[in-house]
């Protein structure tokens, strides 16, 4: 085990460095400077603003100064924010990043899974039927038109949730629905399919054959394995809610770390740009390999540790 999470933590290395690299020089390609499009600021001013800051300094150095910060765990200070760093902004917005982002993938998961069984036990009936629709549904609209269309209906018409903002756990339904949809539609018919090839393998028709209850058999025999590909799409659903969730925070005027990455990019506030794609690629790369190791205690037959390595 302990050899295949340093061989893993390496991979998670080398796959970062590549990724604060690319942003780094996309970053430096860009038109202008973060201070170009103060139309007021005088030249003077801006070239001293951008010495203060080290932008003078040759690209080499910038970017090995930046992999020293980065190795420190500090992305340096915004260029709009005066006197707030982008760890500061990171540690101040995440938590409602995070908290929404749990709630997504709890009702992604739960809704999902459900929807999913109830699919297979009742194939090619109204049970069926009605619930592909709803994860058709779930595929088709997407996340910032469902979120519109919760605030007319649960919000303006019938008054039952507030609109927007993050005060309260009313405030995060919403949110989290709209966030949790195209996900949750994705999950359902994964786990229709899996389910369905479950319930007519041999195993599951030998646990009939010895008498016992259709609810047993699909639920302990039966689930666990059709699970699986659902535990595998863990890594791709923390992508689809960290993405999401950029356009929803800002519908629903959520600080949260999305809504800062896009007011960044408005802003051309180049380290908190950085910052955030890095912070938000360590959150990938790790629960990927989370995600890895849970596959691997659920899967008996999957070994993440041995004489030849994960098998």
């Amino acid at each position: 085990m302990a050899k295949y999470l340093l061989k893993r933590i390496g991979y998670i290395i080398v796959s970062l460095l590549f990724i604060v690299t690319i942003t780094f020089f996309l970053m430096q390609a860009a038109p202008g400077g973060p201070f170009a499009s103060e139309r007021k600021l005088p030249p003077k001013i801006e070239e001293q603003m951008n010495e203060t800051y080290g932008l003078n300094d040759p690209m080499y150095q910038q970017y090995f100064d930046y992999l020293v910060g980065i190795a420190q765990w500090d992305f340096g200070p915004s260029f709009k924010y005066t006197g707030q760093e982008v760890t500061d902004i990171i540690n101040r917005s995440f938590p409602y990043s995070l908290i929404l982002g749990a709630e997504a993938i709890l009702i992604a998961l739960s809704i999902g899974v459900l929807l999913g069984v109830i699919a297979a036990i009742k194939h090619n009936k109204f049970g069926d039927y009605t619930a592909m629709v709803i994860a058709v549904m779930g595929i088709s609209v997407p996340s910032f038109i469902m979120a519109t269309v919760l605030q007319y209906i649960f919000s303006i018409k019938l008054q039952a949730l507030p609109v927007a903002r993050f005060e309260s756990f009313a405030h995060t339904i919403l949110p989290a629905v709209a966030l949790a949809t195209t996900p949750m539609a994705f999950i359902a018919r994964l786990m229709r399919s899996s389910m369905l090839e479950v319930l007519s393998s041999d195993y599951i028709k030998t646990a009939k054959s010895k008498g016992l209850s259709d609810r047993v058999v699909t639920y302990k025999h039966g689930l666990r394995n059709a699970i699986m590909p659902v535990v595998s799409y863990l890594g791709p659903l923390v992508v689809a809610i960290l993405t999401g969730s950029f356009v929803i925070e800002k519908i629903f005027g959520i600080p949260g770390l999305g809504k800062e990455f896009v007011e960044s990019v408005t802003n051309r506030d180049y380290t908190i740009i950085m910052g955030t794609t890095v912070f938000f690629s360590i959150l990938l790369l790790v629960s990927i390999l989370i995600v890895d190791l849970i596959y691997g205690l659920i899967d008996p037959r999957i070994k993440v540790a041995g004489k030849g390595g994960k098998k």
